[in-house]
């Protein structure tokens, strides 16, 4: 039924593509061992944005290669050579594999969906309407659906052409060549909404070794990396309407907090109907412990609990907390009080609204209080974020600020997905910025005013925090670029 639609809609020049992918389907997979080392680094960066075990659609996914790579618990892959296919079906039983033009509405709505991943690779470049073709994907999503694009840079063009010629890569028709701006603004044409981009590959040959070590340590710098050969984007729908979270955890770690532990409750606006205020105290001196009970008991009409951390610092505070928080959304509200409650309901209607999937408040876009930020401190984050906004492709202004929201389901995703950094981070913030890049999540900073702190003292040291934080940029490098 399928391959009487495409016979019927396809233009002149793609039944020329189509036959000249039959032609060499045959030959698809010795093309691939030739030019080893590029698909290797490919499909090892493509299984570092897709964890195993998810329904993967693969549009134009010829052999099935890649769509195998990924081991997905589910995976379709289309394409519109039934020779291509026939090759895939045979080399990867436990896959399903269908003829079918992908411009085709009515092969997209044939298809049983919802899926978590959606992979567009290289396939981009045969389309004749890429933004109708992004258009019609729509009906596949779910909220947590990820469309990734990856394509060739316009830059190597003469360079694949010459490889062609003198038979270094497997001969192709003329195609659409977009470069990574063209992708996201096509994109955003069709109610896509772009997570991240990302470039890859420097040298596509091995180079006796050289090649690896060009392409992990090299390739991914500032400036260099828009000369890679790889480019792919990172995207999600925006047609899908959110669900706002019927309840959330509020949690604040403490330690020597007792004047502010009140002012945390009563300041806090009451933006959810279903409210938990989680205090995690941290083995304080200053009866803080004493405070947070009493003030329970001055609220019974509130939801208020607390918790007395088993090891040290915000991070195993943090951990802790969320792992008994109860509600659908989490935040943290640093006790200190420097970022003011009030501003928890903006946090909130980002992520009700589908705005964000991880949100992040920024100290450093309005005026701050005097004292609030000392000056080595205020140039620090001012360098870090732009360091961390170049190793997590998405844009930061301040990753220190303590004021995190997800909801429990993807904060759920990042501790299972632990593994992969470890328990590395005393801080708390990075675990869940790192696990949330990891992951794909849509990522937004809300600009907060910063205040003095009313009580007590800082208890973050300049220095010693400072070279932390040095050796956390290192880690982070080896973990999201040195792939």
């Amino acid at each position: 039924m399928i391959q009487g639609l495409i016979d019927g809609a396809m233009s002149p020049r793609k039944v020329r593509i189509r036959e000249s992918a039959s032609q060499l389907a045959s030959a698809r997979n010795r093309w691939i061992s030739r030019n080893k080392f590029f698909y290797e680094q490919d499909e090892k960066y493509m299984k570092f944005l897709i964890p195993e075990g998810l329904r993967v659609l693969d549009l134009g996914c010829g052999t099935g290669r890649l769509l195998a790579t990924l081991k997905p618990a589910r995976g379709l892959g289309v394409d519109f050579s039934q020779a291509m296919i026939d090759v895939a079906r045979r080399d990867h039983p436990n896959l399903e594999f269908i003829v079918g033009d992908i411009e085709d509405r009515r092969v997209i709505s044939s298809l049983l969906g919802p899926f978590d991943i959606i992979v567009l690779s290289d396939t981009i470049g045969l389309l004749e309407d890429c933004q109708a073709t992004f258009d019609s994907l729509h009906s596949l999503c779910t909220p947590d659906t990820r469309f990734i694009v990856a394509y060739y840079s316009k830059l190597w063009e003469p360079l694949l052409r010459g490889a062609e010629t003198v038979g270094a890569k497997m001969p192709s028709m003329a195609q659409n060549w977009l470069s990574t701006s063209d992708i996201a603004n096509l994109l955003h044409l069709a109610d896509f909404d772009v997570i991240k981009c990302e470039w890859r590959q420097l040298l596509p040959k091995r180079l006796l070794g050289f090649g690896n070590l060009v392409n992990c340590y090299i390739a991914p710098l500032p400036v260099i990396r828009r000369a890679c050969l790889r480019n792919y984007v990172v995207a999600r729908s925006q047609r899908i309407p959110a669900t706002p979270p019927k309840s959330t955890t509020v949690l604040i770690p403490c330690r020597n907090e007792r004047g502010n532990i009140e002012s945390a409750v009563t300041r806090l606006p009451k933006f959810c109907n279903d409210m938990e205020i989680l205090f995690v105290e941290g083995h304080s001196q200053d009866g803080t412990l004493e405070e947070i009970h009493r003030v329970i008991a001055a609220y019974p009409q509130l939801d208020i609990k607390v918790l007395t951390q088993d090891g040290k610092g915000k991070g195993d505070a943090v951990r802790k907390g969320f792992g008994h928080a109860r509600g659908e959304l989490l935040m943290i509200l640093d006790a200190d009080l420097t970022t003011p409650p009030e501003w928890m309901p903006e946090f909130y209607e980002a992520i009700a609204s589908g705005k964000a999937e991880f949100v992040s408040g920024t100290r450093l876009v309005y005026a701050m209080e005097d004292d609030a930020m000392r000056f080595l401190n205020h140039v620090a984050n001012r360098a870090f974020s732009w360091i961390f906004t170049w190793l997590l492709n998405q844009s930061f202004t301040d990753t220190l600020c303590g004021t995190k929201v997800l909801s429990r389901k993807h904060y759920q995703e990042i501790a299972r997905n632990r593994g992969y950094f470890g328990d590395f981070d005393p801080f708390g913030d990075f675990d869940l910025i790192f696990g949330a890049a990891k992951l794909n999540l849509k990522i937004v900073e809300i600009p907060v005013s910063y205040a003095s702190r009313r009580y007590g003292e800082t208890q973050i040291s300049r220095f010693s925090h400072g070279w932390l934080l040095l050796k956390m940029v290192v880690f982070a490098f080896k973990k999201l670029k040195v792939i």
